[in-house]
């Protein structure tokens, strides 16, 4: 990471060295944060941000079903983060923006402590490896499946949840793999560990619905509304293990991944092992 020289916090702009929380602060005990993961690209017309306002729609809504009301309006994070990359004097950026319950009474019951909230920006190259981009990446399913909507929120970008993908981005490290594939708990294919799953098979994009545990990534939706316009079929729908192997083309999207070809699943080669046409 290369770190910028400010960070949003609360109203302040305050030195990267210095954006600090208490020990006993409860998102870091407890996991109640929720957050965001948004880019800005350099363009001929200046620096642009990626689908801002629909970053921050989900912010709000993932923070509404964890009970946590943010103290500032969506126009007042969109003007924060505009200045932030400002003062930075960054032309592209990852931008990061949390809310979480801040320092307060100890236990679970998070209602009386704060919410905080703060925003970073720094530069921050392909997350899954610009050889990923151009070559495609070798995935893993993992052996630790999606959470499930019986105990979480999946639709919520929800700090504490990433446990979860935590444990299959590891289990996936350690086996030689660059990412997991996760199934739900019914056992069809879920998502990456941080990024949303397309399966090509003759010519028709096929990825979960929002009904199999997934994030509803924005990338994801993007995807969907390009290649829609472009004359693909695309459907979403529950897609099972072996189509993995059995696909002309499997690719992951996601805002810190963007968009990344998937040339190897299990070991088993998809399609001629590299990125395909689509």
């Amino acid at each position: 990471m290369e770190p910028s020289e400010l960070i949003w916090m609360n109203g302040d702009f305050v030195a990267w060295e210095d954006a600090k929380v208490h020990v006993l602060t409860h998102g870091l005990h407890y996991g109640t944060g929720v957050f965001e993961g948004i880019r800005a690209y350099d363009t001929e017309l200046g620096t642009a941000i990626f689908r801002h306002a629909d970053h921050l729609d989900r912010l709000f809504r993932s923070a509404g079903l964890y009970y946590m009301p943010i103290p500032y309006s969506r126009e007042e994070l969109r003007a924060a983060v505009h200045e932030l990359i400002g003062r930075n004097s960054l032309q592209s950026c990852y931008i990061r923006p949390i809310v979480f319950r801040g320092y307060g009474p100890m236990g679970l019951n998070p209602l009386d402590s704060p919410v905080d909230v703060a925003i970073a920006v720094w530069s921050w190259g392909a997350y899954l490896g610009e050889d990923g981009k151009r070559q495609g990446i070798r995935a893993k399913v993992s052996s630790w499946r999606r959470i499930s909507p019986d105990s979480l929120i999946p639709q919520s970008k929800a700090s504490g949840q990433y446990l979860n993908s935590v444990l299959a981005k590891i289990e996936s490290h350690k086996s030689g793999y660059e990412e997991a594939i996760l199934l739900d708990d019914k056992g069809d294919v879920c998502e990456g560990s941080g990024e949303n799953v397309f399966v090509v098979r003759d010519g028709v994009l096929h990825t979960p619905p929002a009904t199999a545990s997934i994030l509803d990534g924005v990338n994801r939706r993007s995807v969907i509304q390009i290649a829609r316009d472009l004359g693909h079929t695309v459907v979403e729908r529950d897609i099972a293990r072996a189509e993995l192997y059995l696909a002309d083309e499997v690719f992951m999207t996601g805002t810190a991944a963007e968009l990344v070809p998937v040339r190897e699943i299990d070991d088993h080669r998809v399609g001629e092992g590299e990125p395909g046409p689509l």
